[in-house]
């Protein structure tokens, strides 16, 4: 699931000796993943692209209190985890957040723009623990127990949030499945 695990880990070694390079090149590969994570949780792309900048820089900050450099992934997660929540209740505190916005592209991949823009919809009606439980299960291929270290939370948690996420999207967008595709 995860790619080149060894090699990530001895950049991680590296950019704990201070080796800025290696520091950049884990950057190189892993803004992507962390950016598209907060486009879907944040739903802004000014938002996404500014925690992601956050993100990489409290992880520069704090590589070398990183214990096992084979967790690297799971411990960018969490801090891009805890900085989109960080940034939701600073700017909603007192208002049940949605998610909505602008939303993000949901993916290039999409068949149609009413397909693309169905799945948003949907993705919008979760909570924020069932959309980042979703997000880091369908769209990130983590397994259960990656997701509850990722949250802090216990595993039946993560199944939880992740079914019921499930089962809301199936009930948004299967009326969309059943139409023939000429009405859509």
């Amino acid at each position: 699931m995860i790619p080149r695990v060894a090699e990530d880990s001895d950049l991680v070694l590296a950019a704990q000796r201070g080796d800025v390079e290696a520091f950049n090149r884990l950057i190189g590969r892993w803004e992507k993943r962390i950016f598209n994570y907060l486009l879907r949780i944040l739903g802004d792309r000014e938002d996404a692209m500014d925690v992601s900048q956050d993100v990489f820089l409290k992880a520069y900050q704090k590589i070398r209190s990183l214990q096992d450099a084979d967790r690297f992934s799971y411990w960018l997660f969490r801090i891009a985890h805890n900085e989109a929540f960080s940034l939701v209740r600073k700017s909603k505190p007192e208002e049940e957040w949605t998610g909505q916005g602008d939303g993000p592209e949901w993916s290039r991949r999409m068949a149609s723009v009413e397909v693309s823009l169905a799945v948003e919809s949907a993705l919008a009606r979760l909570s924020p623990e069932q959309r980042e439980a979703v997000v880091l299960k369908v769209c990130q291929g983590f397994k259960f127990e990656e997701i509850a270290e990722i949250l802090g939370a216990p595993v039946s948690t993560v199944k939880s949030r992740l079914y019921t996420g499930l089962d809301v999207l199936r009930r948004v967008l299967e009326p969309l499945a059943e139409r023939p595709a000429k009405e859509r």
